[in-house]
């Protein structure tokens, strides 16, 4: 082993604004260490760090000239329930195959691709 994972960090015009999405959305307490760099910390879980770029350009699902360049899967027990509530935080649902699938894909209000996905 060379290192440990310290944190997964997305780009973004506002770190403190989606750290404040993604608290709401997975749990964890939000450290701002300086203006551009926030982490949503939660003891034995990955550390979700945001980092502030100035001419900050969110990915665009599916692909175009903006890949989606990663994302996060999140678990949950209701996909509808859980749908609901992210939109409610400012999530935009991105892609829903009308119950065909376990998974639907929302972006983050910064446009960072995330998916829901049924445990």
């Amino acid at each position: 082993m060379i290192g440990t994972l310290r944190a997964y960090a997305l780009d973004c015009p506002d770190a403190t604004a989606l750290a404040g999405f993604y608290a709401e959305l997975v749990g964890g307490k939000v450290v701002e260490e300086e203006d551009d760099w926030v982490e949503l910390v939660d003891e034995g879980r990955p550390t979700l760090a945001f980092q502030r770029v100035p001419d900050y350009r969110e990915p665009q699902w599916p692909g175009g000239d903006v890949p989606q360049q990663g994302h996060i899967d999140i678990g949950v027990t209701d996909l509808d329930a859980a749908q609901a509530q992210v939109v409610a935080l400012g999530a935009t649902l991105l892609e829903d195959w009308g119950g065909a699938k376990t998974w639907r894909v929302f972006a983050d209000p910064a446009g960072h691709p995330f998916c829901l996905c049924a445990c």
